[in-house]
């Protein structure tokens, strides 16, 4: 009768070591996924401010100056 203890009780342990594993990679799996989403809305926002700051260094060029070369003789 002893050895039949012994099994279910080093059986109940391997399923709660399964069951801790299976939590633990299930919180890995969100936090990458977490990860993954607020990397992609920090590439979009760089995209768009990139595009701002294109948009006005472009609206705010100087005006391109007439320069005539001396004339040589």
């Amino acid at each position: 009768m002893k050895t039949q203890r012994e099994h279910f009780v080093r059986s109940d342990e391997r399923g709660l070591a399964t069951i801790i594993f299976i939590s633990l990679l299930a919180i890995m799996m969100i936090l990458v996924t977490a990860e993954i989403r607020a990397l992609y809305y920090l590439h979009r926002q760089e995209t768009l401010l990139e595009q701002q700051q294109i948009k006005r260094l472009n609206n705010s060029a100087p005006v391109s100056l007439n320069v005539t070369k001396p004339d040589s003789k």
